[in-house]
């Protein structure tokens, strides 16, 4: 018989796990044994801050959404899925019939459910039911540890294609966490040539060379970081810069590293307000993007790492147990020098 449990939030910074009832699936839905779930830098948020958007939300609480999972059951009408297949799936429940999802930008539909954002609970428990249309199948090649990450990685891909990297491209990318890294990883896939990173953690621009990061340099004083970076691209900066810490300060950085006519891409998530120099970026002509999760391309994800185009084990997360899922976010939180990427094997017995 399944027994079922989930890490919930009950306070701020606190997880508790706590025995629940296990689902069952409705129709056209699949029962999920989680295996393995990431956890992104927005749920650490909503841990550390018990806040979303400025606002407490209701507690207690389920956080996670990156994960992998085996099906154990299969609802009424599902046709293409089968118990025992090996699956991650899209976090992004939407309704189908707004304007937004008719046209295929189905990540901006205003009535999405989102698992993990409140108030929508997540994926840190043993088990639970998910419609079917979300879920992807893993191909034989791509292991359960790699499936968590192809959610983080279909973000990088989108904040390389809202970069318009290609062939030749000069990228700077300002922070090396896992989005970062996913980023660096996309821009040298879709065919940039000279790849800069920056941040403060030297493990993390260390892991950041040996995914194929051209110069890696360590951010500790903004005028030396500045000019380096001005040096390696001719004085001239770079035509796409990736903002991913998340930071008011590397968010000024990105527009005074760009190029004349180049873009800037922000991907993190900055909560606070940033004084931005926008006469500045007006005399370059230059371009601020952004980029809203990820749509379409979920799949690519995963073919490209099926197919080695991209390697994102390398992105080696540290994995707790299930019953450890506390010091897991508190290594997310507060041990950046040793967590690129923090990970919870939920259930065991499961391949890395």
């Amino acid at each position: 018989m399944m027994q079922n449990s989930a890490a919930y939030m009950t306070e701020k910074g606190k997880i508790t796990i706590v025995d629940i009832p296990v689902a069952e699936p409705a129709e056209k839905e699949v029962l999920l044994r989680i295996e393995y779930v990431g956890i992104c830098g927005s749920d650490a948020h909503f841990l550390e801050t018990g806040m979303r958007k400025g606002k407490s939300f209701n507690l207690p609480f389920i956080l996670g959404h990156e994960c992998s999972a085996t099906i154990v059951e299969i609802g009424k009408g599902v046709t293409n899925l089968a118990i025992g297949d090996r699956v991650t799936f899209e976090p992004q429940i939407t309704c189908g019939k707004c304007h937004y999802c008719r046209e295929g930008k189905y990540n901006l539909c205003p009535h999405v459910i989102f698992p993990s954002v409140p108030p929508y609970d997540g994926m840190l428990r043993k088990y639970t039911a998910i419609p079917a249309s979300v879920i992807r199948k893993l191909p034989p090649s791509v292991s359960f540890v790699e499936g968590a990450m192809i959610e983080p990685l279909a973000v990088g891909l989108s904040a390389a294609n809202r970069g318009e990297v290609t062939i030749g491209s000069t990228v700077i990318i300002l922070g090396t966490g896992c989005i970062g890294l996913t980023t660096l990883l996309a821009c040298r896939a879709s065919g940039a040539t000279k790849i800069i990173v920056v941040d403060i953690c030297d493990s993390r621009l260390k892991m950041a060379r040996a995914l194929g990061a051209d110069v890696a340099i360590k951010n500790s004083n903004a005028i030396y970081t500045d000019a380096k970076l001005k040096e390696l691209t001719n004085g001239e900066g770079a035509e796409i810069v990736f903002e991913t810490a998340g930071n008011t300060h590397t968010a000024l950085l990105a527009e005074t590293v760009l190029q004349r006519g180049g873009r800037i891409v922000h991907v993190g998530n900055i909560h606070d307000t940033v004084p931005y120099p926008f006469m500045d970026l007006m005399y370059k002509e230059g371009e601020i993007r952004t980029i809203y999760r990820y749509r379409n391309n979920f799949n690519r994800a995963i073919d490209a790492v099926a197919s080695g185009i991209i390697d994102i084990k390398k992105i080696a997360p540290r994995i707790f147990p299930f019953e450890k899922t506390q010091e897991a976010f508190d290594a997310a939180i507060y041990d950046a020098q040793h967590t690129v990427k923090a990970m919870v094997a939920v259930n065991t017995n499961t391949d890395q």
